[in-house]
C-alpha cells in the first residue's frame, strides 16, 4: 500500500508528511519527527505513557494511526514548555519529586495538562480520576499526586 499525505500541527508548527497507513502516531512522532518525549510501552493503549494530545483532548499515540490525525493539532511534551521556562506542571513534577525514571512522565504531565486545561482547580479525586490512566512503577503516585495537586491549588489562589 502507499504511503498518504498527511498534514497537520504538531507543537504548534505544521508539518506535512508521507507515511504507511499502518504506521502510528507514536511511530511518527519518534520516528519520522524526533519527537522522543513521547514513549511506547505497551502499544495496547493502557499504560498512558504515550500519551499525547490531540487538538487538547489526550490520546493513547500508540493505538492511534498517524492518518487518523490529519489536519489536526497534536501537543507532544516538548510543546508543553514555553521558549523561555518549563510550564508550571513542569516545575511542579519536579518540585514535588515526581519524577523518578521519567518514563511515565511526559505521559502524565498531559494527561494532567488536559484535565487542569478543563478545569484549573481540580480537587485531589478529581486528579485521581484524571490521572487514572497512566502507570508509574517508580513513585507510588503521592508525589504526582501532589505536583498536580500545587498547580491546581496555586489556580485557586488565581481565580479567587
Amino acid at each position: 500500500m502507499s504511503n498518504i499525505p498527511i498534514a497537520l500541527t504538531v507543537n504548534g508548527e505544521p508539518v506535512t508528511l508521507h507515511v504507511s497507513p499502518w504506521r502510528t502516531l507514536v511511530q511518527v512522532l519518534r520516528e519520522d519527527l524526533m519527537l522522543t518525549g513521547t514513549k511506547e510501552t505497551c502499544a495496547a493503549g493502557l499504560c498512558g505513557a504515550c500519551t499525547v494530545l490531540v487538538d487538547g483532548e489526550p490520546v493513547s499515540s500508540c493505538i492511534k494511526f498517524a492518518f487518523q490525525v490529519r489536519g489536526r493539532h497534536i501537543t507532544t511534551i516538548e510543546g508543553v514548555a514555553g521558549p523561555e521556562a518549563l510550564a508550571p506542571l513542569q516545575e511542579a513534577f519536579i518540585t514535588h519529586g515526581a519524577i523518578q525514571c521519567g518514563y511515565c512522565t511526559p505521559g502524565m504531565i498531559l494527561m494532567a495538562k488536559a484535565a487542569l486545561d478543563r478545569r484549573p482547580d481540580l480537587t485531589e479525586p478529581e486528579i485521581r480520576h484524571a490521572l487514572e490512566g497512566n502507570t508509574c512503577r517508580c513513585t507510588g503516585y503521592v508525589k504526582i499526586l501532589d505536583a498536580v495537586l500545587a498547580v491546581a491549588r496555586s489556580s485557586k489562589r488565581l481565580t479567587s
